[in-house]
């Protein structure tokens, strides 16, 4: 049986027969479905190495159509720190979630780079969970096709730092509004949330107030 080993994310794990279990996995390769044999047993040697929340090391061998089988698996970064905060664990849910539906349309190794990333976020809590969720949000949309405009707004004008604004729904976008929710500052931080690592990210100071509103923008122009 030829095999091939690949990290991988789980998506979704769904109980099969008496031990067996269907494992949907995110790769750098895109998404992949499994099979693993008796995983359910108590002394099953795959069971410890395909948990959520983890980055694993499998390998897979070839089975019936495009379902894999499970030959191998090991953890590799295991973030349990995600299921000590209750909001956090929930963001976790929803990112694996939306990637999961989202690579069913758009399938590529992108989405393994950013839910990684965003497990990894996730799972250090001196990283503002809001800051987190920013960041994904403006990753899925951009993957999904809609890449959020900040340096032009719904007009076509560049967006002026003495100038405030709001987020267009059905433009999706920003327009230049009085009074608006988002200023120069707000700019900035999307901005750099959406061209810097999460790690970079981590190390601006000052940014917990302005990052709520950020995330009502993110989260309203991806849709969530």
């Amino acid at each position: 049986m030829k095999t091939h080993r690949t990290k991988a994310i789980v998506l979704r794990r769904t109980n099969y027969g008496e031990a067996d279990r269907i494992l949907q996995l995110l790769t750098p390769d895109g998404k992949q479905s499994v099979m693993a044999k008796g995983v359910r047993r108590e002394k099953s040697r795959l069971a410890g190495g395909i948990e959520l929340f983890a980055i694993c090391d499998v390998v897979i061998g070839e089975g019936k159509g495009d379902l894999g089988i499970l030959t191998s698996s090991r953890l590799v970064q295991f973030y349990r720190h995600i299921m000590e905060d209750y909001d956090r664990m929930q963001a976790a849910y929803t990112a694996i979630k939306l990637v999961s539906n989202a690579s069913e349309m758009v399938n590529g190794p992108e989405w393994y780079d950013v839910l990684s990333e965003t497990l990894a976020g996730l799972d250090a809590h001196s990283i503002q969970l809001d800051v987190v969720n920013v960041w994904f949000y403006l990753r899925y949309a951009a993957l999904m096709g809609y890449e959020l405009s900040l340096w032009h707004d719904v007009a076509g004008e560049k967006l002026s730092p003495d100038q405030t604004y709001s987020y267009d729904a059905t433009e999706r976008g920003l327009r230049a509004v009085e009074s608006g929710e988002l200023t120069a500052k707000h700019i900035k931080l999307l901005r750099l949330i959406a061209t810097r690592s999460l790690k970079v990210i981590a190390q601006i100071g000052g940014i917990n107030e302005i990052a709520k509103d950020c995330l009502l923008t993110a989260r309203e122009h991806a849709a969530i």
